[in-house]
């Protein structure tokens, strides 16, 4: 997908605000102290963002992407913060037993507190500095980088039918219950493959509206919604009932789901008017009902808050000169258990944190 740069300085203190039918959405105000990284490095490309049980916030960058002049300085892919910004620790990279993604990607904190990670790099790519290989696999750390599982293998996968590698995965999500992990696969396939967390065997697998994925190549056309995701299948959360939230980004929509892969419904956002990747990243509203949904609009650099009951965009911030963000290729988003927002980008290489100031009961 081509992205825009945009250099644009951030005011130090931004609020924003929005109308809610009667009542007023959540007000936001951009935390400019946090997080505080240390000194000695330089971030690369953030490309996905974590909070655990503790509100910590784990980040998941990409080294290579630093400028050759600070590459001694850059940050390890896996970073942790507090809540007040402060630096935990880190850890992460090429390591024995395992192969570390060439693209760091998606990152998840499970249930039982292990870290996955997996990576989007695609064999032909010939991105500078990378090995030519397809990141087709997730691994699973502890959270003090231990390895303990990998699924998949570089330029593992063999399509969309294949139950041992994926393709370019792009984000993941676990269920307590039955022990399970669901993929958003991905940026080369058009699936949800879900495994068993413990051994990593295949469990099942669908595509959109739950029928069987396939490989067949999807365009984005804004006035059809296709029958199959549009790779990349990008972001994907488990709700407070157990249903699976897909952000098909290449089809500008969100599907929901039964665990089983039934399908539920669908909300198709900003489809007539923008180009593909406006649901990148996807999270809930801290109520009970999760009422609200927040989710990252590459292409306009925009979070959109939209209400579950019937899809509608009831707010927005981040484009440049529209309030706090002024994001630069928002890749990911994820809020904590007080309602604070947190922002990835990639080309502007950083994480930003908005810090709920009230709006909604």
């Amino acid at each position: 997908m081509k992205c825009s740069i945009l250099k644009v300085a951030v005011p130090a203190l931004l609020v924003a605000g929005f109308a809610l039918g009667q009542a007023q959405a959540p007000i936001f105000e951009l935390d400019p102290s946090w997080p505080k990284i240390p000194a000695k490095w330089k971030m690369g490309d953030a490309s996905s963002i974590a909070v655990d049980k503790q509100d910590h916030l784990w980040i998941l960058s990409r080294p290579r992407t630093v400028p050759a002049a600070d590459a001694a300085k850059a940050a390890p892919p896996v970073t942790v913060f507090d809540a007040s910004g402060n630096f935990i620790k880190s850890w992460g990279g090429d390591g024995p037993g395992y192969d570390w993604p060439q693209r760091e990607h998606g990152i998840l904190i499970d249930g039982k507190g292990n870290v996955w990670i997996g990576g989007n790099n695609c064999a032909g790519r010939n991105l500078p500095g990378l090995k030519n290989v397809g990141d087709d696999q997730y691994l699973k750390f502890n959270q003090d980088g231990k390895f303990l599982l990998q699924i998949g293998k570089p330029s593992g996968n063999t399509g969309n039918a294949d139950t041992k590698s994926f393709r370019q995965p792009a984000d993941a999500s676990y269920y307590a219950k039955s022990n399970e992990v669901f993929f958003a696969d991905g940026y080369g396939n058009h699936r949800v493959i879900v495994v068993d967390a413990d051994t990593g065997a295949f469990k099942r697998m669908w595509g959109a509206y739950g029928k069987p994925p396939t490989d067949d190549k999807i365009t984005y056309d804004a006035k059809v919604l296709p029958q199959q995701f549009n790779n990349p299948v990008h972001g994907i959360r488990m709700t407070n009932e157990g249903k699976i939230v897909l952000s098909d980004r290449g089809n500008n929509r969100i599907q929901v789901f039964e665990k089983d892969g039934k399908f539920i419904r669908e909300y198709p956002l900003l489809r007539d008017t923008t180009a593909p990747g406006v649901t990148g990243s996807t999270v809930f509203w801290i109520d009970k009902n999760q009422s609200y949904w927040f989710t990252s609009d590459d292409p306009n650099g925009e979070v959109h808050i939209f209400r579950k009951s019937d899809g509608q965009i009831v707010g927005s911030f981040g484009r440049v000169g529209r309030g706090p963000g002024e994001f630069e290729n928002l890749h990911n988003i994820g809020i904590d258990s007080k309602g604070n927002i947190y922002t990835a980008e990639v080309q502007g290489q950083r994480v930003q944190r908005f810090l709920y100031k009230g709006g909604l009961n």
